[in-house]
């Protein structure tokens, strides 16, 4: 389809692209916010009616409703209601868009340590899949799942979320693994505490999370990678989207 006269623009027409259903609110919010963030929105502009923007991008309009609110909470964006409102680009009190050359390398760290942990934790969970686990092993794996699944403000959510995957990781018995792993999550949790808690991101998350810990336990090593690929796409959309 194509955007109106209003906002049609060959570079709105070539980001906002058709997400993937299984993740389809963190890629509306990376490309979103990618998108303002790069000046393709630009400050003071509205965003392109929900309408069209939920048929450009595919996905439900309560799910780009979710996605604008988590760019709302975030600082890019505002919304006023009623005759001649919409989603204002980058004027929220207090909120401004970043210098281009201190984004740049910002953007460059952020992904370097996505690249990295995309290629670790995927890693790991096909390791301990394939490992012999002994019941002190498995225990701690649920037991670790289970903090997140009960933990309920941010903090502890984010500490329970990096132990999860820390334990994932010395299933595998490397010291190397271990050190490698922790580094990863120590960057992650650093990036996760300068965006919103947002509560759809983290059903995801645990729906996840159950996956990874039931494959790990079943001995489906497959599952247990694949799954985890995802899980590292979801949180790489997010940061992408919402890191200024």
């Amino acid at each position: 389809m194509s955007l109106p006269a209003v906002v049609a623009s060959p570079l709105i027409d070539a980001i906002l692209r058709p997400v993937r259903g299984h993740m389809a609110f963190e890629s509306c919010v990376e490309q979103l916010g990618s998108a303002i963030q790069l000046g393709i929105f630009e400050p003071g502009s509205k965003l392109p009616p929900e309408r069209i923007l939920a048929e450009k991008l595919e996905v439900s309009r309560a799910t780009l409703r979710e996605a604008i609110s988590a760019l709302r909470s975030a600082g890019l964006v505002s919304t006023t209601r009623g005759r001649g409102g919409g989603t204002v680009v980058g004027l929220v009190e207090n909120a401004r868009l970043p210098d281009q050359a201190r984004n740049a390398d910002r953007q460059e760290e952020i992904a370097d340590v996505l690249i990295f942990r995309r290629v670790i934790e995927p890693g790991a969970c096909y390791s301990a899949a394939s490992s012999a686990l002994t019941d002190a092993a498995r225990s701690r794996l649920t037991d670790s799942l289970a903090d997140t699944e009960k933990a309920t403000a941010p903090a502890d959510y984010r500490q329970a979320d990096a132990r999860l995957h820390l334990t994932i990781a010395a299933l595998c018995g490397s010291g190397e693994l271990t050190k490698s792993s922790s580094l990863i999550q120590n960057k992650v949790h650093q990036f996760l505490a300068e965006i919103p808690f947002l509560q759809m991101n983290i059903t995801n998350s645990n729906q996840q999370h159950r996956k990874i810990v039931r494959a790990i336990l079943d001995g489906e090593a497959d599952t247990a990678r694949f799954v985890m690929e995802e899980h590292c796409d979801g949180t790489a959309a997010l940061l992408k989207g919402l890191l200024k």
